[in-house]
């Protein structure tokens, strides 16, 4: 929603009315507060729009409103008509161009590329997908009524492993020979005569009002609201010629009812949630990386103490640890082998990750097997950690 100035001017000439609008007005204040709209035009023609004080939008009666306070002092001949004859097209087809003998129009733009060759490990006989050995026929199902189940597809496992199965089709390549449909090159029109425009004359209704500031006498105030918007209000509206007493009424009503509003608004806001307590209290998805930190640092003083306890307390740290350590050693190994011979295959590589990932199982398995009632152990240096940062915070 916006803040709209409108005002009416009179033609000098036919003594009619005719609104003028503000360009680009400035939006509103879309909350529960009040809100002081301020509105004042000078002597030469300028104007300036505050909102609770502060200026949003200033200009000129002149050059700021549509339609313009002035029309135009020229005008198009609204009676001038283009000649029948007048050329307005810059570029035209070469009338004396030719289709060249050796262009085929009808050579498609893709052909089969016959110097392609069928992959040595292609499956032909090979399905796409194959009945899906895993699944089993409902318990409920009867043959009778519902037809003979058939097991659902799935992709076959053996294409996966090779560069494809089924029929191959050699692939298609773009058409060498391929030049579309002929169309003769365009030229400079030599009968062009350029854009064609109707002649200025000067316009029969040009006025000049060098001060539509001066607004006529005001007998009465409205409101013109647009909104869906209920409980709203106006008060304390002046409207004069000087700036000195509008800003004494200013400070009388609405700087003093402003800051009682905020106040008021300041304490039926939510307050904010406080901060955890301890590591315990943490939630990943409130802060990844205090999280991490943490928790971390945590099971790092836990384990300096008693490593056992440490495990059993909080396994998630430990399996996590086990699992990047178990990567990096598949990593490093990966490496030290490569070094010295051939890069490593696709094979090697997935070997490898598969063996990293079981480790890195394995030792979240263990961790979690060695989960017990340990959280009375460490309850202690959680304490301790919790009393700690409350010191540091006050």
């Amino acid at each position: 929603m916006q803040v709209h100035f409108i005002f009416k001017h009179k033609n000098p000439k036919t003594g009619e009315y005719e609104e003028k609008h503000l360009k680009s007005p400035p939006s509103i204040k879309n909350d529960k507060l009040t809100h002081l709209y301020t509105l004042v035009v000078k002597k030469d023609n300028t104007f300036q729009l505050l909102i609770d004080n502060k200026s949003m939008k200033n200009g000129s009666l002149l050059e700021d409103f549509t339609p313009a306070v002035n029309p135009p002092a020229e005008i198009d001949d609204p009676n001038d008509k283009k000649p029948e004859d007048w050329v307005d097209e810059a570029r035209i087809a070469d009338p004396d161009a030719t289709k060249p003998e050796d262009w085929d129009e009808d050579a498609p733009f893709e052909i089969v590329d016959e110097d392609a060759e069928k992959p040595d490990d292609w499956l032909e006989d090979e399905p796409l997908t194959v009945p899906d050995p895993e699944a089993e026929k409902p318990e409920d199902w009867d043959d009778e009524e519902d037809g003979d189940w058939i097991p659902p597809q799935v992709p076959n496992p053996k294409c996966e492993e090779a560069s494809g199965c089924g029929k191959w089709e050699p692939p298609t390549k773009k058409n060498p020979a391929y030049k579309g449909k002929w169309t003769a090159p365009f030229i400079d029109n030599p009968a062009y005569k350029g854009v064609w425009k109707p002649r200025v004359i000067k316009n029969p209704d040009y006025f000049e009002d060098k001060t539509p500031a001066n607004f006529e006498p005001m007998g009465a105030i409205g409101f013109e609201i647009w909104t869906m918007q209920s409980d709203i209000t106006f008060d304390n509206i002046y409207i004069g010629h000087s700036q000195e007493d509008a800003a004494a009424l200013r400070k009388e009503t609405y700087d003093v009812k402003k800051p009682i509003e905020e106040a008021e608004e300041a304490k039926s806001k939510p307050k904010p949630s406080e901060k955890p307590k301890s590591p315990t209290d943490l939630v990943f998805m409130d802060d990844p990386i205090t999280y991490v930190k943490e928790k971390l640092d945590l099971f790092i003083t836990l384990a300096r103490k008693d490593p056992v306890e440490a495990i059993k307390f909080m396994p998630e740290v430990a399996g996590g640890l086990g699992g990047a350590l178990a990567l990096v050693i598949a990593l490093i190994a990966l490496i030290a082998g490569s070094g010295s011979g051939a890069a490593p295959s696709k094979e090697d590589i997935k070997k490898t990750a598969q063996q990293a990932k079981e480790k890195a199982t394995e030792a979240k398995d263990k961790a979690a097997d060695a989960v017990t009632s340990g959280a009375e152990t460490t309850k202690e240096e959680i304490n301790k950690r919790t009393t700690r940062s409350a010191g540091k915070a006050e």
